[in-house]
């Protein structure tokens, strides 16, 4: 009998431990799949966090464009404003220049509305070397260069300019006279010039004239 009882317990035993080893294979069957489980969706969830890491790299990268096209819209800005300002700093001479004017009335006995004569002019240039002689011959670059002090005097352009006449100024025998006008003959002027070696016609006086009927 009390071998029945041992081989009783043994088998009672067995049964146990081959419970307990079926439950502890289920339990780390189970640890298992939650490990893989939460290493999955921790893998899922670093590429959603991934993905507007991206987007804003590139958001950075269009506000830094962005920033860039702005700046350099404010440095072309200034540019042009600074361009403008020295503009108009090299105008202002001429502006100063044209203040230096003496003008004198005429007094009614003559068709001379007025006389101008600015110590500011300065004489045109010329492609002339060596000893100067006027010469009145159209063809000829000294007649050209008179043309250019005629415009420069009485601000007509030459091609908005009528030659009446160039020639010696015999009132004085020295340099030369023009009378010109405007293509529409509402401006008419006598233009005196002298001759400055190396520096070309010079303007020295101008008679504003009463406008061809």
């Amino acid at each position: 009998m009390s071998n029945d009882f041992q081989s009783g317990s043994r088998s009672t035993y067995r049964a146990k431990r081959k419970k307990t080893n079926i439950i502890l294979n289920s339990l780390i069957v189970i640890v298992l799949a939650l490990i893989f489980f939460v290493a999955y969706t921790i893998f899922l969830s670093g590429d959603d966090k991934a993905a507007p890491k991206k987007e804003d790299t590139k958001t950075t990268a269009n506000q830094a464009s962005e920033k860039e096209d702005k700046d350099t819209e404010k440095n072309d800005a200034a540019q042009e404003t600074e361009e403008e300002n020295d503009t108009e700093e090299t105008s202002a001479p001429a502006q100063e220049d044209e203040s230096q004017a003496v003008i004198t009335e005429g007094d009614g006995t003559t068709n001379v509305l007025r006389t101008i004569e600015n110590p500011a002019w300065k004489p045109v240039g010329t492609a002339q070397t060596g000893e100067h002689t006027p010469v009145y011959d159209e063809t000829h670059v000294d007649w050209q260069e008179m043309l250019k002090a005629v415009s420069y005097a009485t601000g007509l352009e030459e091609s908005n300019m009528t030659l009446h006449w160039l020639g010696r100024n015999k009132t004085t025998g020295i340099g030369s006279f023009s009378i010109v006008s405007s293509k529409d003959n509402q401006q008419k002027y006598n233009v005196y010039l002298e001759w400055v070696d190396g520096g070309g016609w010079k303007p020295t006086k101008v008679e504003e004239l009463s406008a061809i009927e």
